[in-house]
């Protein structure tokens, strides 16, 4: 506890200092019993010798960047989420840049050798100075040998004792975030806890480098027979917890136009095709690299599209891919109607609001984009716009949405940077088009309906019993011996609702079967 304490005391000072307290204030305007706890523990060192003319969520990005690795990741985790912390803030934090000096390179072989065992550590040759070094992770180039055969590859190795650091501050985060609640009632809508163990769930995972080649990996597996898009392959001999091997990349950088150019690659043609295969991953795979800045791109002489950097990854069940490529379709289609029908359809929007009331609030947002020129439309603004709107109408958007729409948004800004002409509706339709007679056809429909008869046959078993429970409580109703409005009766109504999901999937799978066995096999 004494460590945490002194933590929180360093975490208190660092945030008076560094002028981040003064932009916390703007953001949320605390009780004053919290204003005394920073100013106690950091002794109210302020410095105010500049940045008084910057935006506040300007300065509170500067003082997260000067104040190291754990700082920097809660900035860039609030980055993805504007639902906490408000639009504003949100883009200001993503300037955030993850920089650090490098460590030495002999470290870095005893690093390697301890993960690895000698067998596999004594294939790497050739290991490189660091190459690029950020606050978890640096990374080297090297030479292994796989099966007689020499491979160029890239090796990203932990900081030494990066996850003690890391968890000992975000103790101290969690703490203080814990005080300040307490204080304060009002802090309880910011979910300040939550947030902080967010953090730490998504972190830990990060500093397992297994899951980031197990990431990259599976997405080298959905996208291998993509022409034009290329994934590193994972050396798994040379990968592990805090290790990871991949070939290295034979490219330059996305953000070399002109280099590009000289390259004689199609610049236009690249800006189409990356929107594309971004949208490709998220509605036919449900699976996409979340993290799709410049730094993360590079283009080989062939003109194909290499990723780095796999560990932010975003991931969208096949409800959400439906919905996402259905809406992104209606609008560019301009059927505010369907986009309407297909909320409803899918449950999104209470029941009871206007049909017609909604479509419109749609067409809001569909038209002034329309009117504007092509430079101005962005399929990620109109999302974000659209979860604006849908919040108005007590819709719960789902992070893994959100996380997509502003991927999109710096997708579209690639592309852009590449041909500012780019028509992002043009790009996207045939993509979205394709995806959605892919899931209507007839066969895979199909698929779809026995697959989920399977799985209500699995429950049949179990229907008697839930009648017998149901008939029981029936019966005490009619007694007057049940409360309504206890936590029973909210399971019994659903476990009614089960049923009748079930039994309308039963009569509808049947339906629907008869009818494909009839025209199949007429």
């Amino acid at each position: 506890m004494i460590k945490k304490l002194i933590m929180l005391f360093r975490i208190g000072r660092k945030l008076s200092t560094s002028g981040a307290i003064s932009s916390i204030y703007e953001f949320y305007n605390p009780p004053v019993l919290i204003k005394i706890l920073f100013l106690i523990i950091g002794f109210n060192f302020e410095n105010k010798k500049n940045e008084d003319n910057l935006p506040s969520g300007l300065k509170l990005c500067n003082a997260l960047q000067s104040m190291g690795t754990t700082f920097i990741k809660l900035g860039q985790f609030l980055a993805t989420r504007p639902d906490i912390i408000g639009n504003d803030l949100s883009k200001h934090l993503e300037k955030l840049q993850d920089k650090l000096p490098p460590f030495n390179l002999n470290l870095a072989k005893n690093i390697l050798k301890n993960e690895l065992g000698n067998d596999n550590f004594q294939q790497i040759k050739n290991l490189s100075e660091p190459q690029a070094a950020a606050s978890i992770a640096q990374v080297h180039f090297a030479t292994i040998n796989v099966s007689g055969e020499n491979k160029k590859v890239a090796i990203k190795i932990l900081r030494p004792n990066i996850e003690k650091i890391f968890n000992e501050e975000l103790d101290a985060l969690m703490l203080l975030a814990y005080i300040v609640q307490s204080i304060s009632k009002k802090t309880k809508r910011l979910k300040l806890v939550e947030v902080v163990q967010l953090l730490r769930e998504i972190t830990n995972i990060e500093m397992d480098l297994r899951f980031e080649a197990a990431a990259a990996n599976e997405f080298y597996e959905n996208t291998k027979n993509d022409i034009g898009f290329n994934v590193p392959k994972i050396y798994w001999n040379q990968t592990s917890k805090k290790t990871l091997c991949l070939d290295k990349i034979n490219g330059i950088s996305i953000r070399e136009v002109e280099n590009l150019k000289s390259q004689n690659i199609n610049i236009k043609k690249l800006a189409k095709d990356i929107i594309q295969h971004f949208l490709r991953h998220a509605v036919r795979d449900g699976f996409f690299h979340a993290d799709m800045h410049q730094g993360n791109l590079f283009v080989t002489k062939d003109g194909n599209i290499v990723p780095v950097d796999f560990g932010i990854m975003g991931r969208l069940d096949k409800n959400n891919r439906k919905y996402l490529a259905e809406i992104l379709y209606g609008f560019i289609k301009r059927d505010y109607k369907k986009v309407a029908e297909v909320h409803f359809l899918a449950g999104l929007v209470p029941k009871e609001t206007s049909k017609d009331e909604f479509a419109q609030a749609l067409r809001s947002i569909g038209e002034p984009i329309f009117g504007q020129s092509v430079k101005n439309i962005s399929g990620g603004k109109l999302l974000s716009q659209l979860f604006e709107i849908t919040e108005k109408y007590n819709m719960q958007t789902q992070i893994q949405l959100l996380l997509l729409q502003k991927t999109m948004v710096v997708v579209e800004g690639v592309a852009r940077k590449l041909d500012p002409d780019s028509n992002i509706w043009n790009i996207s339709r045939p993509i979205l088009e394709d995806w959605l007679k892919e899931v209507k056809d007839p066969i895979n429909k199909a698929d779809e309906i026995i697959s989920e008869a399977s799985e209500v046959l699995k429950r049949l078993p179990n229907l008697p019993i839930i009648m017998d429970r149901a008939n029981d409580v029936m019966a005490l109703i009619a007694e007057g011996k049940f409360n309504p409005n206890n936590l029973s009766y909210q399971n019994l109504r659903g476990e009614e609702l089960k049923l009748e999901l079930i039994r309308n999937k039963i009569l509808g799978g049947v339906l629907v079967l008869v009818i494909f066995v009839l025209l199949v096999f007429k």
